[in-house]
C-alpha cells in the first residue's frame, strides 16, 4: 500500500485557509452551539489494530449528542422538522418528527450497527431522569441517526454501549465543538479523505432578522475526484496524487446534518430549510448516490411547546414564509462550511485491516487557493456587507405588532404560497370604492376578498 507523506504542520478549521465560504458572518464559535441553549458532547472509542477480528476490534467509533434546550428537551419540546434526500440511510424516530413536528429526545449520531443500543441508552437516561414516561408521559422515540464506518471499525461488533450514550449527554456542553476524529464521526470517511464530526454558524445581519442557525454534521460520503473546497475542484488535482492509495471501494457512504436556528419556524418551515442542506452537500462535491443516505433534522428553539398544560390553545411567534430566504443562503453556507471543516479538522487514521484514510492535505489546498486568491480578491465582499443595500433589503410591509388591523394592513410586497395579495371585490354590504375616493384616501387600499355567495350569508340572515 502507498501512502502518501502526512503533514506536520497543525490542523485548522476550513476558514483559516482563506477560502471563500459565503457571505454571512459565522456566530462567536463558528458552531451549532452558537444557537442559545445548544449543547453538544462526544463519546470517542479507540481500541485496536491489525486484522478485523469481528467482536474484537479494531474498534474507530463513538457517539456524539446533540441536546436542544439545556438538555431539558423531553418537558419542553421545541418545534422541529426534516428532510430526506436520499434515503439508504435511517434516522430513528424520525417518522413520528415529521408527523408532530416536534423535538422532545435528544439527538444521537453513531454508526449504522449501534442505532439500536444508542436509542436503548438513550431511552434509559430519560426515563430515569422523568420516571413517569409510560405512565404519566407518553413514550419516546429517540432520535438517532447513522452513518457506516466499516472501512475502519469493527462495525458488526457492536462496540457502542449505554455508556458511551450517558458519556456524550454528560459531556454536552455550549462553546467550541471538537471536529474531525471524534464521537460518531471517529470511523468516518468523506471523499477519500479522512472525514467525521463538523459544525459552523452563521449570523444574520439585523436588517434580516439578525438570527443565529447552526449546523453539524456527521460526514462520512462521496469520492476524491467530485470534491469541491470552496468552490474549487480540489479532488480533481489530488485524486491524481492520491491514485495508488487505496479507498474506500463499496460504499459510497453517507451524511447526517443537524440544524438549529433561533428563528421562529414552524415544522413545515423547518423542513423547507432541511432540504436547502442538500444544496450544502452538494456544493462539496455530492450527487446523492443510490446507496448514500442523506438525512437532516433540524429545530427552533424561538418556542417552547411544553409537556404539561392547562391551556387549550398554544400561541406562538411565526417568521412570515416570505423571510425565509437569507435564513435558505446562511443554511447552505454552514453546511458546506460544516463539511469542511470535519474534513480540515480530522487526521489520519488507520483502521481494520489496515485501512487507511488519509487527511486533506491542507498545504495542497492552500496552495490551490493561494493560485486563485486574485480572483477572491476581485470580487469579495466585506463579511458583513449583504447583496443588496439595507434600504432595499428592509421589508417595506413593516410588521408593527397590535397597530396594524387587517382593513389597514399592506400587502405583501411577496407573491407567496397564500395567493394573490392584492383583493379582487368589495366585501359584501359595502358600497363599491370611489374610483376617485375622498380628499387624502389611499387608492392603493383595497378591501378583502370574499367570495360569491349565490345562496346568501352563512348567517342566515336573509
Amino acid at each position: 500500500m502507498v501512502r502518501i507523506p502526512e503533514e506536520t504542520g497543525p490542523r485548522v478549521r476550513a476558514r483559516e485557509l482563506g477560502l471563500p465560504l459565503g457571505r454571512f458572518k459565522p456566530g462567536k464559535y463558528n458552531a451549532i452551539t452558537d444557537v442559545e441553549g445548544v449543547l453538544v458532547g462526544h463519546s470517542t472509542i479507540i481500541q485496536g489494530e491489525g486484522p478485523l477480528r469481528p467482536g474484537h476490534g479494531p474498534v474507530r467509533t463513538g457517539v456524539t449528542a446533540i441536546l436542544p434546550n439545556m438538555g431539558n428537551i423531553f418537558m419542553d419540546r421545541m418545534s422541529g422538522g426534516g428532510f430526506v434526500l436520499n434515503g439508504a440511510g435511517e434516522v430513528s424516530g424520525m417518522t413520528q418528527l415529521m408527523e408532530w413536528g416536534l423535538i422532545e429526545t435528544p439527538i444521537l449520531l453513531t454508526n449504522t450497527m449501534a442505532v439500536g443500543a444508542v436509542s436503548d441508552g438513550v431511552a434509559r437516561y430519560l426515563v430515569q431522569r422523568y420516571p413517569g414516561i409510560g405512565d404519566e408521559h407518553d413514550v419516546i422515540i429517540p432520535v438517532v441517526g447513522e452513518c457506516d464506518d466499516s472501512w475502519l471499525n469493527d462495525i458488526s461488533g457492536r462496540h457502542v454501549r449505554q455508556e458511551h450514550v450517558l458519556e456524550a449527554i454528560n459531556n454536552a456542553a455550549t462553546g467550541p465543538v471538537r471536529e474531525g476524529n471524534v464521537g460518531g464521526g471517529t470511523g468516518m470517511v468523506t471523499c477519500d479523505f479522512k472525514g467525521g464530526i463538523g459544525t459552523a454558524s452563521r449570523k444574520l445581519p439585523e436588517v434580516l432578522g439578525g438570527y443565529t442557525l447552526g449546523v453539524l454534521v456527521m460526514s462520512n460520503f462521496g469520492k476524491m475526484h467530485n470534491l469541491r473546497v470552496g468552490g474549487l475542484p480540489v479532488g480533481e488535482v489530488l485524486a491524481e496524487k492520491f491514485k495508488n492509495t487505496p479507498h474506500r471501494g463499496k460504499s459510497y457512504g453517507s451524511i447526517i446534518a443537524v440544524v438549529a436556528t433561533d428563528a421562529p419556524l414552524l415544522s413545515h418551515q423547518i423542513n423547507r430549510l432541511c432540504k436547502r442542506v442538500g444544496l450544502g452537500i452538494g456544493r462539496v462535491g455530492s450527487y446523492a448516490a443510490h446507496g448514500s443516505g442523506e438525512i437532516v433534522v433540524g429545530f427552533s428553539t424561538a418556542n417552547i411547546i411544553p409537556r404539561r398544560t392547562q391551556k387549550m390553545v398554544y400561541k406562538m411567534k411565526i417568521l412570515l414564509d416570505q423571510r425565509l430566504d437569507p435564513l435558505y443562503e446562511a443554511v447552505m453556507e454552514a453546511t458546506e462550511e460544516a463539511i469542511l471543516n470535519a474534513m480540515c479538522m480530522a487526521t489520519p487514521m488507520t483502521g481494520v485491516n489496515d485501512n487507511y484514510s488519509p487527511a486533506l492535505p491542507l498545504d495542497e489546498v492552500r496552495r490551490f487557493v493561494d493560485a486563485c486568491r486574485p480572483i477572491f480578491a476581485s470580487v469579495k465582499k466585506r463579511p458583513h456587507q449583504t447583496s443588496a443595500p439595507a434600504s432595499r433589503e428592509r421589508p417595506s410591509d413593516e410588521d408593527r405588532e397590535g397597530e396594524v388591523t387587517v382593513s389597514s394592513a399592506l400587502p405583501t410586497n411577496v407573491r407567496g404560497a397564500e395567493g394573490i395579495p392584492f383583493p379582487t371585490r368589495p366585501a359584501p354590504n359595502e358600497p363599491p370604492a370611489d374610483p376617485e375616493g375622498p380628499p387624502g384616501a389611499d387608492s392603493g387600499a383595497k378591501a378583502p376578498s370574499v367570495p360569491d355567495d349565490p345562496e346568501g350569508s352563512s348567517s342566515g340572515s336573509p
